[in-house]
């Protein structure tokens, strides 16, 4: 490896690091019946989009695939998920696969994620974590709110921060996967979607306005004639805290196979690890932190 690849494989090191290391620093509840007719007549977009995360609700269960791509330093780095959610439940599993590095290799085995209310359980997080034990995190003490953290942000999580859309515009009829549905396009805000969130997620977007660079989310969402999302595009934007220099991230979340199993079953307190977790920092360094 020259030393330009050299470079690039620490840059994607620091990145993978953002968003994976531990720490990056009341209900609203309308029925969906209203939404599917809004969406299938045009309707307000706002107020269809304020309805999506209900659709999903009332959906059961689906199938997920996530993308989550970082641009820094003039490195792009994407980590890709895929995975079943539990939308009564709020209760999510993804295998969250880590970048390739420049040889071609991947820096890490797959990482297995369980989503919850609150909370984010990580197996095979590495970093002195023993094999056999998951790390948990409680998303509201991340200043992200775990929208980016774990490399994929919470299905339900990004439904519901929908329910913060100020403007919108309805940009036409297409198809995803070979499904009809209809293109949104607006911006979300952070801080109005906690507050009219589910109790598991209020929390944790309060946490995500505050530490992002800005609690506007521009977003493309892609609804199908029940209203539900069939695929959202959310663009996040941070501080990267020792460098100061702005990072963008986008994160797209793909849903397909309404109504499939999903059972997730969340880690007992005997398989948490409850040691200290080394992690990289964005100088590339390693630090260490408390587990959850």
């Amino acid at each position: 490896m020259d030393r330009r690849q050299d470079r690039r494989a620490g840059r994607t090191v620091v990145a993978v690091g953002i968003l994976l290391g531990l720490g990056t620093g009341a209900t609203g509840c309308a029925g969906s019946g209203a939404a599917a007719e809004d969406v299938k007549g045009g309707g307000d977009p706002v107020a269809v989009l304020h309805r999506a995360a209900d659709a999903l609700r009332d959906a059961g269960s689906s199938k997920a695939g996530t993308s989550m791509e970082m641009a820094t330093g003039g490195t792009r780095v994407t980590i890709r998920g895929r995975g079943v959610y539990d939308y009564r439940r709020r209760l999510g599993r993804l295998t969250v696969m880590l970048p390739e590095d420049p040889a071609g290799t991947s820096e890490h085995r797959p990482i297995t994620e369980l989503l919850a209310p609150g909370a984010l359980f990580m197996k095979n997080r590495g970093a002195g974590v023993p094999a056999d034990k998951w790390v948990r995190v409680d998303s509201a003490t991340l200043s992200d709110g775990n929208l980016v953290t774990g490399g994929a942000t919470d299905p339900y999580a990004a439904a519901e921060v929908l329910r913060g859309t100020r403007q919108a515009v309805f940009v036409g009829r297409t198809r995803v996967g070979g499904t009809a549905v209809r293109h949104y396009r607006g911006i979300a805000d952070l801080a109005r979607a906690a507050r009219s969130a589910s109790a598991g997620n209020a929390a944790s977007l309060a946490a995500a306005a505050k530490g992002f660079a800005t609690a506007a989310v521009p977003f493309d969402v892609y609804l199908d004639d029940q209203g539900r999302i069939r695929k959202l595009r959310q663009r996040f934007s941070f501080v990267n805290g020792r460098r100061k220099a702005t990072v963008a991230v986008a994160s797209t979340l793909l849903l397909y196979d309404f109504g499939v199993p999903a059972e997730v079953r969340l880690p007992a307190p005997a398989d948490i690890y409850a040691g200290r977790v080394a992690e990289r920092t964005t100088s590339g360094g390693v630090g260490n932190r408390p587990a959850h």
